[in-house]
């Protein structure tokens, strides 16, 4: 057999198990033009570079909770340790804390002792590092979803800086703050384009049944809308603004 033949059925059975996969983990519909994806993170990240038909998927739910200067201690530890810990397992889960520089000096490393005291390992930057116990957080941890009992941790200059950090490292699923500031609040708000945004409340309540949607497919990120005649309403996508009084989830 000959070396390029080798490299040709090689090629064709790589082809065929990447179809396979599409096969066992999509669900197309019976005109073949739309289909939903709720497999593993390698597979949706499959779909979404191989369809050729528009996928309603989200592929990673990488959280932030802000942490605002203006944030009220109490909430903001409760929220914090559910948000993290009710069930690290789920796309909801906290993977990312940034926390105001002026509310870290005047509270100091509270937050994240309760992490640690939790059993959550953190990852956190230069001044966040030097709490005994935690590690030192290497670039890739920011911007990662661990779906574990670890989260990566960083002092952050403002809402602004907040803001930023997200834009470069977020999935565009779920973020939250926590303030007691409107303005501060309305900004985080106005200026972030995840689905879904919070303030004072849990990234835990991501789910379609706590929107009093039934049974949850998926949490999409893309921006997928209407079918049929368009007018500026069907133009429209959905953006879901959340705020809680330091609501957790049960």
């Amino acid at each position: 057999m000959s070396f390029e033949l080798q490299k040709l059925r090689l090629v064709w059975k790589s082809l065929a198990r990447r179809t396979a996969q599409l096969h066992l983990h999509v669900g197309i519909d019976h005109t073949g033009r739309k289909c939903a994806d709720l497999g593993a993170v390698g597979v949706k990240g499959l779909v979404q570079r191989e369809a050729r038909v528009p996928v309603f998927a989200h592929l990673e739910g990488i959280c932030h909770i802000y942490v605002d200067k203006a944030a009220d201690l109490e909430k903001a530890r409760r929220v914090l340790l559910n948000a993290k810990t009710r069930r690290t397992g789920i796309c909801g889960s906290a993977e990312c804390l940034l926390v105001d520089r002026a509310f870290y000096d005047k509270h100091g490393d509270i937050l994240v002792r309760d992490l640690m005291d939790a059993g959550v390992e953190v990852r956190g930057d230069a001044v966040i590092a030097k709490t005994a116990g935690t590690v030192a957080a290497r670039s890739e941890d920011f911007g990662h979803e661990f779906l574990d009992m670890i989260i990566a941790a960083k002092v952050v200059d403002g809402v602004d800086s907040a803001i930023a950090h997200i834009r470069s490292f977020g999935s565009n699923h779920t973020d939250a703050i926590l303030t007691e500031d409107d303005a501060v609040a309305n900004r985080f708000f106005h200026q972030l384009d995840s689905a879904i945004l919070m303030r004072n409340a849990s990234t835990q309540f991501a789910d379609g049944g706590e929107f009093g949607m039934g049974a949850e497919i998926g949490i999409a990120t893309g921006k997928l809308h209407a079918r049929g005649p368009v007018g500026a309403v069907q133009l429209t996508s959905f953006k879901y603004l959340v705020t809680g009084d330091g609501t957790i989830r049960a």
